[in-house]
């Protein structure tokens, strides 16, 4: 086939062949039959994580949704499914995620593998809301992980890729609800000191953004539920930042167009949770991403450590986004047990300058035990990221059990998680 790349065209892949099954059993053959593979998601990944020597296969014909029950509130669906097109069908049967990240053309089974997750103090990653999945592992045979299996979810949700083929999910869902989107501009970090708690539970999801030419946040994005009424009595100022008065978007310069909707106008939660709607190029476009983890406690600390190196982080970024995230219980989410920060940043398409501030921006994140989004850029030391896992030995045991032969490796799984 020929050479693929990664969305942002930093990555190009080195998989030889490319599958697209029409059914299950014909997924099955081919990891069956295949020495080596590796789904090949929405590509929306920034480093090796999903390359593969051998066979890519696409799941993009297995979109699905297999069964709504309503009894237990949860949604089955298939691998290939994307939250875009699930929210859709969620909303018109009256439901709804509890979560979403900031773009909906991700699969759901490629967010929930890597932890990607969205934003609020009570809302864990995406993969928290995995009730039940079924994997193809690497004979071709069916494993299935759920809750009422001890730690069986727990250890499979967030499997980087590791175990085998995602090929039906099941999640959890909750009623259908509304919300409104308002944005505030200008927030000094001075002010996140003392109120970063106050600010980032002034509603259901909340981001800061900034673009480090300053010490201060560009917007904050407050996304309402209207139940929750914590719009109610918003005035013009918001800890010392001030109400926008037309929609923007996260990057400055950019057209607000392909923004969700703003303006304190309400709308259904799959239209305000994305930062970005279904049917515009997401975000700056050509871009890479990196983004780190801290526990929620040390966030003014970090991000005033990452403060310091303004000088050099501003002139390669588009722009940071700072979003909370819940503790959970998933072995291999860097929100393990650890209500946390995390810090992103969406750099412009030069890596090799990247590549230099990177190490940088870790060091000064090591008193907070930062742990590296699975999908997106770094250089910490893979002993380093090892080090911070502490269910890893567990989870190279269920590796070994769904793969015993590495036909799901690559460079980059056995460079931070399945070699010591």
């Amino acid at each position: 086939m020929p050479q693929h790349q990664n969305w942002a065209g930093n990555y190009t892949y080195q998989a030889s062949k490319l599958y697209i099954p029409d059914t299950l059993e014909q997924v099955q053959e081919t990891v069956a039959s295949s020495p080596r593979i590796k789904v090949l998601g929405t590509r929306h990944s920034f480093n090796g994580i999903a390359d593969s020597v051998g066979t890519h296969i696409s799941l993009e014909k297995l979109d699905r949704v297999i069964e709504l029950d309503r009894e237990n509130r949860t949604v089955t669906v298939e691998g290939g499914i994307r939250y875009g097109d699930l929210c859709r069908y969620l909303d018109q049967q009256g439901y709804a995620l509890h979560n979403l990240a900031s773009l909906p053309h991700i699969t759901v089974a490629g967010a929930c593998a890597s932890a990607t997750h969205g934003s609020g103090v009570n809302n864990a990653n995406l993969a928290a809301a995995v009730h039940s999945m079924e994997i193809v592992v690497a004979d071709g045979s069916i494993m299935r992980f759920n809750r009422e299996t001890e730690g069986s979810v727990n250890a499979a949700a967030v499997g980087i890729g590791a175990l085998g083929i995602v090929t039906k999910i099941t999640l959890d869902v909750i009623p259908a609800f509304e919300m409104s989107q308002t944005v505030y501009e200008d927030l000094p970090l001075a002010h996140v000191k003392d109120d970063f708690d106050n600010i980032a539970s002034a509603a259901y999801s909340v981001s800061l953004f900034t673009d480090w030419k300053a010490s201060t946040f560009n917007q904050v994005w407050l996304k309402h539920r209207l139940s929750d009424r914590t719009a109610d009595g918003l005035g013009n100022e918001f800890y010392g930042s001030v109400r926008a008065a037309s929609k923007v978007h996260p990057v400055p310069g950019y057209s607000a167009d392909n923004c969700s909707e703003q303006m304190d106008i309400p709308g259904p939660w799959f239209e305000r949770l994305p930062h970005f709607r279904m049917e515009f190029t997401p975000s700056a476009g050509e871009e890479l991403h990196s983004e780190y983890f801290v526990p929620r406690h040390h966030a003014y600390e970090a991000l005033s450590a990452i403060d310091q190196l303004r000088e050099h982080i501003s002139p390669l970024l588009y722009i940071s986004e700072v979003r909370t995230i819940a503790k959970d219980e998933l072995w291999m989410s860097p929100c393990y047990r650890q209500d946390s920060v995390a810090i992103h940043f969406t750099w412009k398409p030069d890596w090799i300058a990247v590549q230099k501030v990177l190490p940088m921006i870790e060091e000064c994140l090591t008193p907070f035990e930062a742990r590296p989004h699975w999908a997106k850029l770094f250089t910490m030391p893979p002993s380093r990221v090892r080090s911070l896992y502490e269910r890893l030995p567990d989870f190279r045991e269920l590796v070994r059990r769904c793969d015993p032969e590495g036909k799901f490796s690559n460079v980059f799984l056995n460079k931070y998680v399945t070699t010591n």
